[in-house]
């Protein structure tokens, strides 16, 4: 299943996290110096969640948590089922 949301397409991006040593010239130092650069993946936030679709069906999707809170979707309400009593 691909991390990508299904409202507003959101995927994982490639990025870098650089690693450095040394104290800074403002502190006192010689200055700092890069050691080591990777790449690495910065994934979106997703939740499953169950919505409401535009038929009018109730059914669960992967959505960015950002979507979730600029209201994008409209969560499906909470089931008020109880068991039959014997």
């Amino acid at each position: 299943m691909a991390r990508v949301c299904n409202i507003t397409g959101k995927r994982p991006h490639m990025g870098g996290s650089i690693t450095r040593s040394g104290k800074a010239k403002k502190e006192g130092g010689i200055g700092r110096h890069v050691t080591k650069v990777n790449k690495r993946r910065f994934v979106p936030n997703l939740q499953r969640v169950k919505i409401i679709d535009e038929n009018g069906t109730v059914k669960y999707v992967r959505v960015a948590a950002s979507a979730i809170k600029k209201g994008l979707i409209t969560k499906a309400p909470k089931r008020k089922w109880k068991p039959e009593s014997a």
